[in-house]
C-alpha cells in the first residue's frame, strides 16, 4: 500500500473526515508529489527549503492565500503521520513561512431574498414540495449540503422538532428545526416522498425523481435555478443559506458560541467571522439612519 493510501486510511478511521476532505487532502499532496518527482526528491524525503519553494511557486501561480494555508495544513498532518509511522523523525511543513491573509466575509442573502426563495416552488407538485422542504430545513438548521442530502428517516425526530447530525470528524450534535420547518417536513412525508419513492423502501429523506437519494449537483442546480427564477442576481449555493442561517442568528442577538454549536464548528475561531458580517450591518444602519452617517 503506497503512503498516501495509508494516509488516506489513518484519516478516515482516526479523524473520521467526511470524503471530500480528504480527497482534498490527497489531491494536495498528489500535486506535491509531482512537483518534488520533478526536482527528484521523493515525498517522504523532502525538506523545508524544498517545501517552500514549492509554496513560492503557487504564490508566483496566483493560488489564493486560503489556499496555500490549506496546503500547509495537509503538509502538515502528512509528515505529522509519517512521524507517527516512524518513517521521520521531522515534520518540514512545521517551519514554512506562510502568506497572512484576510478572510473574506461570505456572501449571504437578506432576510427578504431568503423568503423569497423558499416561496419560490411549486408546491403543488411533489419534486416542487420537496425542493421547499429542504430550503426550509437547510436554512432552519444551517445544514451542510452533505448533511442535508445525506439525512435518513431515523436521523429526523418531529416530535422533538430536532435533527440528528454527524458532521467533520464523525462528530455528532442535535439542532433544533423550528416551527416552519417542521410544518414543511411534515407536509413533503405525508404528500410526497411516498409518490417519489416509487413504492420502494427507503431510508433516504429526501428523493430524486427516480426514488434514490438526491445528489449534491441536483440540489445545487435547485437552488440555481430558483434563484432564476425569482431574479436574485447573485450566485447563490447551498452554502450561501448556511451563511444566511448564521449571520441572521447573530444579527437577531444570538450569543457566537450558540452558532458555533449549530453549525457544528470544532473551534470558534471559524464562526467568528459572523461577528464582522454584524458589525457591517451595524455600520450599513448608522450610516442609512443616523443624521450624520
Amino acid at each position: 500500500m503506497s503512503l498516501l493510501s495509508q494516509f488516506e486510511e489513518a484519516l478516515y478511521y482516526q479523524e473520521g473526515l467526511q470524503p471530500l476532505t480528504l480527497q482534498s487532502y490527497l489531491s494536495d499532496l498528489q500535486k506535491l508529489e509531482s512537483y518534488l518527482a520533478e526536482q527528484d526528491t521523493q515525498l517522504e524525503q523532502a525538506d523545508t527549503e524544498i517545501l517552500q519553494e514549492y509554496i513560492q511557486k503557487k504564490l508566483a501561480e496566483k493560488i489564493s492565500p486560503r489556499s496555500i494555508a490549506r496546503f500547509v495544513s495537509t503538509f502538515k498532518h502528512f509528515y505529522d503521520f509519517l512521524i507517527v509511522s516512524q518513517i521521520r523523525e521531522d515534520n518540514p511543513a512545521r517551519k514554512l513561512i506562510v502568506p497572512k491573509f484576510t478572510a473574506t466575509l461570505p456572501e449571504s442573502l437578506s432576510e427578504d431574498d431568503v423568503e423569497a426563495l423558499l416561496n419560490g416552488h411549486d408546491v403543488a407538485t411533489p419534486l416542487g414540495l420537496r425542493d421547499r422542504a429542504m430550503m426550509e430545513l437547510l436554512y432552519s438548521c444551517g445544514l451542510r449540503v452533505t448533511e442535508l442530502i445525506s439525512l435518513t428517516m431515523s436521523q429526523i425526530n418531529l416530535q422533538a422538532g430536532v435533527v440528528r447530525l454527524v458532521g467533520k470528524g464523525n462528530k455528532e450534535r442535535l439542532v433544533p428545526i423550528g416551527e416552519v420547518g417542521i410544518e414543511w417536513l411534515e407536509k413533503y412525508l405525508d404528500e410526497a416522498r411516498g409518490e417519489l419513492s416509487k413504492g420502494n423502501s427507503t431510508e433516504w429523506l429526501f428523493l430524486s425523481n427516480r426514488g434514490d437519494a438526491m445528489t449534491r449537483q441536483a440540489f445545487w442546480y435547485v437552488i440555481k435555478k430558483t434563484a432564476q427564477r425569482i431574479g436574485i442576481s447573485s450566485t447563490i449555493s447551498p452554502h450561501t443559506l448556511r451563511h444566511a442561517f448564521a449571520t441572521h442568528l447573530v444579527n437577531h442577538g444570538a450569543d457566537l458560541r450558540v452558532v458555533q454549536l449549530l453549525l457544528g464548528h470544532s473551534s470558534l475561531s471559524t464562526t467568528q467571522i459572523y461577528t464582522h458580517i454584524a458589525k457591517e450591518r451595524l455600520k450599513l444602519i448608522h450610516q442609512e439612519h443616523h443624521p450624520r452617517g
